[in-house]
């Protein structure tokens, strides 16, 4: 649902909606990582005063009398709460807690204490959080009554609420920098949004600016790296739909040239049928005009084949070319008996296996075979060899007409094109049909005299499939 509702956005809007949320994730970490740096420098200063106070109080600790004695002036108890901005506590005991001097209810660290390292720690004080200071040390002789001497412990606790206000100004301080940060960023954001899609707004503006029938590529050079691939698709498919045009046009320009004058003709011989009274006279007309729509209809289904081996959309398989070789050869036999041709076909008993569209390669091999028997002269000879060599299927289909003149051979195989020696009825489209279906299936379509005697032969060529 997400992936499709993204497709539908624009890129401005995909952009932002994926970056923002980011953007507010990194100011989040960002803000607790100044959190957490805010109670670090808060702990780390508030201890110092926090030590400075164990320092002060360790200083006036006396054991002359033989027991312990703090002379703590009341003028430092004000002084250190006046600096901790609250409450301020201390507590100095021996460490077997018999001597005790201070608040006695103050909490004792979870660790124990290492002499001459202080500690801090966050405790509960009567229903209050404090932050408690801890320092042990030996004391400088043993009091009295005492075998050894003994350690001394003297912790300073103090309320949060300065501490407290300190942190919250910090983080105050570094949530207002984060958010001017993640605005100027979102303003950036867009601004950088709007001159990177300015030339794709420049692009729609030049296509919707073009008339219907301009396919024309568009420059390239104007747009930016990441969008060149989708332009030079969209030129790409533009040229496919340039050469479909064109192959219409081609196909108007056809029909108009091939079936003007059969249509013509078809029409002065129906009028000559209907003006004659001779039966003998009308009989004539009527074989011409069948001979004449035979001609016209040959005509239309060679320029549909034209048509189709230009525009098709082709699916290429694997096929046997020797299959569709020995079914055209079978297709011809009528034709070339009538003509009393003699028909050879020479072809290998394993397949022969290329890529190309059956139906047209048959259509190829069919125009190769017809013009063949129609140059060649009766009692002729018409052979349709395969083989296979140089990674290559070769059809060739050879007769032994008159051939072509040496001249004119570069130019067999345009439309409508014909040899000037020729005698025989034709449209000048079946080597261009052969050559245009071997060009689509990835082969070449080439015509030459044969070497000995006289006589034309057609080669198509087509890669073997691997």
């Amino acid at each position: 649902m997400w992936k499709n509702l993204l497709f539908r956005w624009s890129l401005r809007r995909t952009v932002l909606t994926l970056l923002v949320p980011a953007l507010s994730a990194i100011g989040a970490i960002e803000l607790w990582a100044a959190y957490r740096s805010a109670v670090d420098a808060a702990n780390s200063a508030y201890d110092r005063s926090l030590l400075g106070a164990i320092k002060a109080i360790d200083s006036n600790i006396s054991t002359a009398s033989g027991g312990v004695a703090v002379e703590l002036p009341y003028t430092m108890l004000e002084f250190f709460s006046l600096t901790a901005s609250g409450e301020v506590f201390f507590r100095v005991a021996t460490e077997d807690g018999l001597i005790e001097v201070g608040n006695p209810e103050i909490p004792i660290p979870k660790a124990a204490l290492k002499t001459r390292v202080p500690q801090f720690y966050d405790a509960e004080y009567y229903g209050d959080k404090v932050r408690v200071g801890a320092y042990a040390r030996e004391l400088d002789r043993p009091l009295s009554n005492a075998k050894k001497r003994q350690r001394i412990v003297i912790q300073v606790a103090e309320t949060l609420n300065s501490r407290a206000a300190f942190i919250q100004q910090l983080v105050l301080q570094a949530a207002r920098r984060d958010f001017l940060l993640l605005f100027a960023a979102g303003g950036l954001l867009a601004i950088v949004l709007n001159l990177t899609l300015r030339p794709l707004g420049r692009l729609r503006d030049e296509v919707a600016a073009r008339s219907p029938m301009d396919v024309t590529p568009i420059d390239t050079a104007s747009v930016p790296a990441d969008v060149q691939p989708l332009v030079e698709a969209i030129n790409q498919h533009m040229l496919r739909n340039q050469q479909m045009m064109e192959a219409r046009r081609r196909f108007v320009d056809d029909a108009s040239h091939q079936l003007r004058t059969p249509l013509a003709t078809l029409r002065t011989q129906l009028d000559y049928a209907l003006r004659e009274n001779d039966p003998d006279n009308v009989k004539h007309a009527l074989e011409a005009l069948s001979r004449q729509v035979d001609d016209a209809t040959y005509r239309t289904n060679q320029m549909l084949a034209l048509a189709r081996a230009d525009t098709a959309e082709l699916t290429l398989s694997k096929l046997d070319l020797c299959e569709v070789a020995q079914q055209v050869a079978r297709e011809v036999v009528l034709p070339a008996r009538e003509k009393k041709i003699d028909l050879e076909y020479d072809g290998p008993d394993a397949p022969v296996w290329v890529f190309g569209h059956a139906g047209l390669l048959r259509e190829a091999a069919l125009n190769l075979l017809h013009n063949a028997i129609r140059f060649a002269p009766e009692h002729g000879h018409v052979s349709l060899r395969l083989s296979e060599a140089d990674g290559y299927a070769r059809i060739a289909v050879t007769d032994n007409g008159p051939g072509i003149p040496t001249e004119q051979l570069p130019r067999m195989g345009e439309r409508f094109f014909r040899a000037s020696n020729t005698q025989s009825a034709g449209s000048g489209l079946g080597l261009a049909i052969a050559r245009a279906v071997a060009e689509r299936c990835g082969g070449t379509v080439s015509i030459g005299n044969v070497t000995s005697g006289s006589g034309c032969v057609a080669n198509l060529a087509l890669p073997l499939a691997a």
